[in-house]
């Protein structure tokens, strides 16, 4: 089994917190992710414009595998128990991606990764085609902004046979922040995730192979994003693992008035609060910081783990 916490041969005990009070394990491929304590994945665009890292696996006109993958080593080095690969930037405005250029983006990348390194790989996709052939090449778990919602995304990911992440986003990428609007926000988020999980049990994806992601920052305003950060244990069943994302996003550099380059004392603040309120994976790009975050929480939440 994969210790997916820091690295190390440290015994697991429940939070006593909402959300945290027993063990959760998820089934990824070869691996198995032990989420009674939260586990970081880190962030590994592969693409030329994603809001933070992109581009920065570009080398002579083309991705750079051996950058990509020096950075996943880097990642899991510094704790991360899970990579996440993405070949489609989803920030506010993000041009489409063909399905090829999709799969050229990723799916060597995920090879690379597998080959060499003992992780789980995640795909950040919503591309039936991406799904199928990432599984295929070693991905451990799907994660997708549009939560299986895309033509032929639920059978493919139900074929593949691995957790899935659903993510909750109004509108989409082009035109999410324009105007969101809820009733009641954590309500209407948490109905949501709830429709999209049992969509997936219809469609042969057993309930122990699913993640929910609130999804800070897609079709959200940051009375939004206060909101549910405040209430993330109503979000799912308390089976269900959730996943927060909320890592240099720009909902930080509006609050605390922080370009991108300056937002990680934000963004570590919220990953706390969020591991408190029963977040189990925590994504980000500053991958390190935040595994001794979340040890320093460890250390004083659970003295005796």
């Amino acid at each position: 089994m994969l210790n997916a916490e820091w690295g190390q041969s440290i015994p697991h005990s429940a939070f006593s917190i909402p959300h945290s009070a027993f063990s959760m394990k998820l089934s990824c491929g070869k691996h198995t992710l032990d989420l009674t304590r939260p586990v970081v994945m880190g962030i590994l665009n592969t693409t030329p414009d994603s809001f933070s890292d992109g581009g920065s696996y570009y080398a002579g006109g083309g991705l750079d595998l051996d950058l990509a993958l020096r950075r996943a080593e880097q990642m899991v080095a510094e704790g991360a128990a899970i990579i996440d690969v993405g070949g489609e930037s989803t920030r506010p405005g993000a041009a489409p991606v063909s399905e090829q250029e999709e799969l050229e983006r990723v799916v060597p990348v995920v090879e690379a990764i597998g080959a060499n390194l003992d992780t789980v790989i995640s795909v950040d996709t919503s591309t039936p085609a991406v799904i199928t052939a990432s599984a295929a090449a070693g991905a451990g778990l799907i994660n997708d902004v549009r939560a299986l919602e895309r033509a032929g995304a639920l059978q493919a990911a139900a074929a593949a046979d691995l957790p899935v992440c659903l993510m909750h986003m109004q509108g989409q990428p082009g035109t999410m922040q324009r105007a969101p609007h809820y009733e009641d926000v954590v309500a209407e988020v948490g109905a949501y995730l709830r429709a999209r999980m049992r969509a997936c049990e219809q469609a042969g994806i057993a309930r122990e192979r699913i993640v929910f992601d609130p999804g800070f920052g897609f079709g959200k305003t940051d009375e939004h994003h206060l909101a549910l950060m405040r209430n993330l244990a109503r979000l799912a069943p308390s089976d269900i693992p959730l996943l927060v994302g909320v890592s240099r996003k720009s909902m930080v550099g509006r609050l605390l008035n922080r370009e991108v380059e300056e937002r990680l004392p934000g963004s570590l603040a919220l990953a706390m609060l969020a591991a408190q309120r029963g977040a189990k994976i925590l994504r980000v790009h500053d991958v390190a910081a935040t595994v001794d975050v979340l040890k320093m929480q460890q250390l004083v939440d659970n003295p005796e783990a």
